[in-house]
């Protein structure tokens, strides 16, 4: 349960005594899209992790209100805080993409305590969905009317082709998150961080300032990939299990 009440859906792979990779999805995904069906769990449960995956508010079997007041970041940071103490998990590795990445840095800004390391992909350097009009969206759900703005109904097309989706949650969670929080080069996070974003991403000069402004961060870059696609790059994933697996950093 989240603080505020709703259900959070929550998956458990590997040996449950070896080192914790919580991983977190991007928009209109899920835990078992984004992670399970494109070979993660499986890369790094045989790396001998612990894999749990979180289906954020709004998203896969969790709970998916309506109210754009639910979606706040310090919400999505919450649930994060909630599904480690749920586990009774002390310090675990993070892996973020899209979404999920704009909320790991946060999280590891604000618990460096609870997050060893972090791999952020895709993620950008400003508010989420930017160019995505949600007074279009609206008028579709509502009166049916057609989407003209491109990048708003191609993020339409994509969540609706994604199982159990529910589009009225996922317009709630732009508009709540716009206006939020944004990671930003002046404040990065103290703990390393592996950003990975794809060549053919149009964020990727942004991806970058990221990681070139981030103490202990280091920058992949996914090749032939765009957003909608990297995370099912196997480039990808040797990177950011080969990243995981280094040791323990020392402490300043």
């Amino acid at each position: 349960m989240s603080s505020d009440g709703l259900k959070l859906a929550t998956y458990e792979w590997g040996d449950e005594d070896a080192p914790v990779v919580l991983v977190v999805h991007g928009f209109a995904s899920s835990a078992t899209l984004n992670f399970f069906r494109t070979g993660w769990t499986r890369d790094l449960t045989r790396a001998g992790f612990r894999v749990i995956g979180l289906d954020q508010r709004g998203h896969g079997s969790s709970d998916k209100p309506h109210d754009p007041s639910f979606y706040s970041l310090d919400r999505l940071v919450d649930d994060v805080l909630n599904v480690l103490d749920t586990y009774l998990i002390d310090e675990a590795h993070y892996v973020g993409y899209s979404l999920g990445a704009r909320v790991g840095w946060q999280v590891a800004l604000e618990m460096p305590d609870r997050i060893t390391r972090a791999v952020l992909g895709g993620i950008p350097d400003g508010q989420p969905l930017t160019r995505f009009r949600t007074d279009q969206a609206l008028d579709f759900l509502e009166k049916g009317e057609p989407v003209t703005d491109g990048i708003t109904a191609a993020y339409l097309t994509m969540a609706s082709a994604m199982p159990n989706n529910d589009l009225a949650a996922l317009v709630a969670l732009v508009r709540g998150m716009r206006g939020g929080i944004e990671p930003s080069p002046d404040n990065p996070p103290t703990v390393p961080v592996l950003f990975a974003t794809g060549s053919e991403d149009a964020i990727i000069a942004r991806s970058r300032l990221l990681a070139d402004a981030t103490p202990r961060g280091r920058f992949c870059t996914i090749p032939g990939r765009h957003h909608f696609n990297a995370p099912t790059s196997r480039q990808f994933r040797d990177a950011a299990v080969e990243y995981l697996g280094e040791p323990k950093p020392a402490v300043d």
